[in-house]
């Protein structure tokens, strides 16, 4: 059973275990300060495909076989599958994973992919009769670059708040039983739209949707931010990450001293990705990574995570309409 608490948390009083997590990075995030935690760092950006695209769905499916493998489990063990990712329809999800032969959920929550499909997961295995679930996206730099802002050949100039969607996967197998890092408590994000239209300045467009999430969060569990040792926003960026923590302040809850972003921390300044990282593949490949390991080794007891989304597309953008977001956040508790 899954107890809600207030608006929109659910304590999950089964809650389940990952059992094991993977992240693929590619050449610039190979770079970055968190390579030593990618489980395959992949030099050829396109994977050896055709296309970029393609690229991205073998990522992601690399990442799962790798989470599969560290779990002992094939993917006939699996009850179903919950990814998603940023193309057309999801297409880098369906491409990825239609060889793995298990039951599918196909997601879109835009760069919350990540902790939609952990939410979810943890909520149908709380409720009874999944033994093992996995959760995943991906995310490619040139494939987004050219379905929502500009062909690669165009070599138009970055604004400064403009932030580099990443190259990479992670997946993460969700366990009825087992004894590694617990997801004890989920909170479903609204859709939150404060009219910012600039598709240069995601983490101005997120951070309300993020603060929505986080107050309603500590509303509904009675939690403080000194509850936790890390709260991780997904790809905020710079930008993004200063507004939260500003407007949380004034909202009652000062968590800038437990907060950190997948988005700054993947690259480092000297590689120029002006804001930070972005992207599915942000909150995923440094979660599934560096943080399960830093768990591992005790650095953290309790955490949450919470990836924001920018649920807009190309026509939407052409036709002038604002950009709305949206936050789903886990936490996620040591053994």
């Amino acid at each position: 059973m899954n107890k809600k608490l207030g608006e929109h948390t659910y304590l999950l009083e089964s809650p389940p275990f990952i059992a094991a997590s993977a992240a693929i990075g590619g050449a610039k995030e190979g770079e970055g300060p968190l390579a030593r935690d990618f489980d395959m760092i992949v030099s050829d950006d396109k994977m050896g495909k055709r296309s970029w695209d393609l690229a991205e769905s073998a990522f992601l499916k690399t990442a799962v076989e790798i989470a599969l493998k560290k779990a002992g489990l094939e993917a006939g063990d699996i009850d179903c599958a919950l990814a998603g990712d940023l193309q057309n329809q999801c297409a880098a999800a369906h491409y990825g994973m239609r060889e793995m032969a298990m039951p599918f959920f196909g997601l879109y929550g835009a760069c919350s992919t990540m902790t939609e499909s952990l939410s979810v997961g943890s909520l149908l295995m709380s409720g009874g009769g999944f033994s093992h679930i996995v959760c995943g996206t991906s995310s490619h730099f040139c494939s987004a670059e050219k379905q929502f802002r500009n062909p690669l050949e165009y070599g138009g100039q970055r604004a400064p708040s403009a932030q580099w969607t990443v190259t990479g996967s992670g997946a993460a197998v969700l366990s009825c039983e087992g004894t590694g890092p617990r997801v004890t408590h989920v909170t479903i994000g609204k859709i939150v739209d404060k009219g910012i239209k600039d598709l240069n300045n995601m983490g101005a467009a997120m951070a309300p949707a993020a603060l929505d999430t986080v107050t309603a969060h500590f509303r509904d569990t009675g939690f403080t931010p000194s509850d936790y040792d890390l709260i991780l926003t997904g790809d905020l960026g710079t930008v993004g990450s200063s507004i939260l923590c500003e407007l949380s302040a004034k909202n009652g809850y000062d968590i800038s001293s437990v907060h950190n972003d997948c988005g700054m921390m993947i690259y480092s300044d000297e590689q120029d990705a002006h804001a930070g990282g972005s992207g599915c593949g942000c909150c995923a490949s440094v979660l599934c990574g560096h943080i399960m390991k830093e768990l591992e080794r005790g650095v953290y007891k309790r955490i949450m995570v919470m990836a924001t989304g920018a649920l807009m597309n190309p026509t939407t953008v052409q036709q002038g309409e604002s950009i709305p977001s949206v936050a789903h956040a886990v936490t996620i508790e040591r053994g």
